[in-house]
């Protein structure tokens, strides 16, 4: 089954070539470093690194405290981090600097992986929630790489998706040394797909260890004078195509009640920046992107369009009430527990499907409310804006849900660590290279 995936896959890239281009023309940065999807890159490590991928931004922010302990253990290993998408690229600049190597994670045909693998010479591979390549997981087992997936996670709909090709799943979880979970629902999924049993952990998710910064009250609360200190803010985050389109009919019904409302729409995606404002301007309000306010708001902007990166913990925290996007659409839903962690009431959507445990454990403690329609939207939003005790004990309900719920980067590291004592400081030696 792999020997006919990999003489089918080169058929494809004609197909992500065209898809990279078009991405580029939303954002510049697919234009760049195609090279290193093929594997050319001029990393030259000179010593087996630990590899860590993760996907893009919300896998590269679940990384940290992971590589943080990583370089407290191992001070003298190298650790590579690969992304796939140009923003979780930033947000590894941004959060890691110089600290780590970097560069994009190679398609997944069987010339790439092994230029790749043989120039970086990984001592250990850790891939960041469920992503499943089958020549990366083939080639690190070909040369003696464990293959760590930390913090998996996967959705009802995703595990249909892999046993449409079984056979090809089963062999490539069939590489895998271990699996740590973040519930017994994402085991269960993963056994069905044919991971062994003795390899799974349930450690917990990762996301639940956000570490505030020290400043970030005193940034926030700055922002907020700049906003307007007695305006309600409504921030709507990682939103998505015709999502916000639901946001703005939610917002223009909230206006009736709260004429001086503003609005924050963080997009998931850059690219989309300028589109959303000329939706939201489109509609009639008066829309501004962040980058364009320099200073306090004016009283008449209604709604802002945050086009900057890394900020959203500062913009959450600035903010009396959250949405939290991809949930109004059949995107599956994103991390709720940044707001949380800021003590904010959190809202989001009917499709949360590839945040289960997490939204399910959001509602049963009573940190936030679910939505089926902009309408339903509307009434949450104005449920907490009317009330501040239930918005503050809203609030206090999620921090506490953040707090009781971290020790999975604890379980998750001893068991990361056990493996890397072995390969990664110097008894494995280096690894051969294998030519395809």
């Amino acid at each position: 089954m792999l020997k006919l995936y990999s003489l089918l896959l080169p058929l494809l890239v004609p197909a992500v070539i065209l898809h990279l281009l078009l991405r580029g023309l939303k954002n510049p940065d697919y234009f760049r470093r195609w090279g290193e999807r093929f594997g050319f890159n001029d990393i030259t490590p000179g010593s087996p690194v630990i590899w860590i991928h993760a996907v893009s931004v919300g896998e590269a922010r679940a990384s940290v405290p992971l590589i943080n302990a990583l370089f407290e253990r191992f001070p003298d290993t190298p650790i590579l981090v690969t992304t796939m998408t140009p923003t979780g690229s930033a947000e590894v600049v941004r959060q890691l600097g110089d600290r780590v190597l970097h560069c994009y994670v190679p398609y997944d045909l069987s010339s790439s992986v092994s230029r790749f693998l043989n120039q970086i010479q990984p001592c250990l591979a850790i891939i960041m929630e469920t992503e499943l390549w089958p020549n990366i997981y083939h080639g690190c087992k070909e040369r003696n790489i464990p293959v760590v997936v930390a913090n998996a996670r996967m959705s009802e709909s995703s595990m249909r998706g892999y046993l449409r090709f079984e056979k090809l799943t089963r062999a490539t979880l069939s590489q895998v040394s271990l699996i740590a979970t973040q519930s017994r629902a994402d085991a269960r999924r993963l056994r069905r797909m044919g991971a062994s049993n003795d390899k799974i952990f349930i450690t917990g998710s990762i996301k639940f260890e956000i570490k505030l910064p020290a400043s970030l009250r005193e940034a926030a609360e700055s922002l907020r004078r700049d906003f307007g200190s007695m305006r309600p803010i409504w921030i709507a985050a990682s939103t998505h195509d015709d999502e916000e389109k639901k946001i703005l009919v939610a917002f223009r019904e909230l206006k009736r009640s709260y004429p001086d409302l503003l609005l924050l729409i963080v997009p998931r995606h850059p690219e989309r920046f300028v589109t959303v404002a000329k939706i939201s301007r489109r509609d009639g309000f008066n829309t501004y992107l962040r980058s364009e306010l320099r200073g306090p708001v004016d009283d008449d902007v209604e709604v802002i369009v945050a086009d900057s990166m890394g900020e959203l913990l500062k913009l959450y925290a600035a903010s009396d009430v959250a949405f939290v996007g991809g949930s109004l659409v059949p995107v599956g839903g994103h991390n709720v527990l940044e707001a949380c962690a800021v003590g904010l009431p959190v809202i989001f959507g009917p499709h949360m499907f590839n945040f289960d445990e997490i939204s399910l454990l959001t509602l049963s403690r009573l940190a936030g409310k679910q939505v089926d329609s902009e309408t339903e939207l509307a009434a949450a939003v104005a449920t907490y804006l009317n009330d501040a005790n239930l918005r503050f004990e809203t609030g206090e309900k999620g921090k506490k849900l953040v707090q009781q719920n971290r020790g999975a980067l604890e379980r998750t590291s001893e068991l990361i660590f056990s493996l890397a004592e072995t390969t990664c400081t110097g008894s494995r030696g280096q690894v051969k290279p294998i030519r395809k």
